[in-house]
């Protein structure tokens, strides 16, 4: 078997694999956790029941992967924001809240599957790692801009509550209700700056 041809059966079996993971996302949107299992995902995929079962032997492994899967994309869309909003308190204050706000409004049903697997955590010692990897995403990418490690993580801690909160309130916050909170977090943070640039007491 050529190379090409190895490269081709490589590329097919990830799509694959990212479909099955991306379809037990959307069964658990729709289902909750519970309606996963290697026949439901296998239908939502539109691939054999054998498929998910090679790729993911138990149902373990498949709901390990997924949370592994939405943590890098959750961190990949979001990262580049929040090293922004380390680098430069207030520049992105906006841009962090509208992301925020989509995330419990036009992306509810995901942001709610996703906190469905992350709070499943708690109770499965094993899929902790993996819960726990957004948060370790995005603070191995701010640690070289952070000067306050642990006002950073009091932030992240407090974006899941209000993503919590928007997900159970009867109506998503807006943009103009985040706003003034996102600013209210940040605002240790300037304190430091402006104490570090000697700027306060001169």
């Amino acid at each position: 078997m050529s190379e090409q041809q190895v490269d081709g059966r490589r590329a097919r079996g990830e799509r694959r694999r990212q479909a099955i993971l991306e379809a037990t996302l959307r069964v658990i949107e729709r289902d909750g956790v519970a309606g996963v299992s290697h026949r439901s995902v296998a239908r939502e995929a539109g691939v054999p029941t054998t498929s998910t079962t090679y790729y993911f032997a138990s149902l373990d492994d498949l709901l390990i992967a997924t949370l592994m899967w939405s943590a890098d994309k959750l961190a990949e869309d979001i990262s580049d924001l929040i090293v922004r909003l380390v680098n430069a308190p207030n520049s992105d204050v906006g841009a962090v809240t509208r992301r925020l706000v989509d995330m419990v409004d036009a992306n509810r049903g995901r942001t709610m599957a996703e906190y469905e697997l992350y709070l499943l955590a708690a109770r499965r010692p094993e899929l902790r790692p993996a819960a726990r990897r957004w948060l370790d995403l995005i603070t191995e990418a701010a640690r070289p801009f952070d000067s306050d490690p642990v006002a950073f993580r009091a932030f992240l801690a407090a974006v899941d509550g209000l993503l919590m909160q928007g997900l159970i309130a009867d109506e998503p916050p807006s943009v103009a209700d985040l706003e003034p909170v996102v600013s209210y977090l940040i605002r240790p943070r300037q304190h430091l700056d402006r104490l570090q640039g000697g700027t306060i007491g001169e």
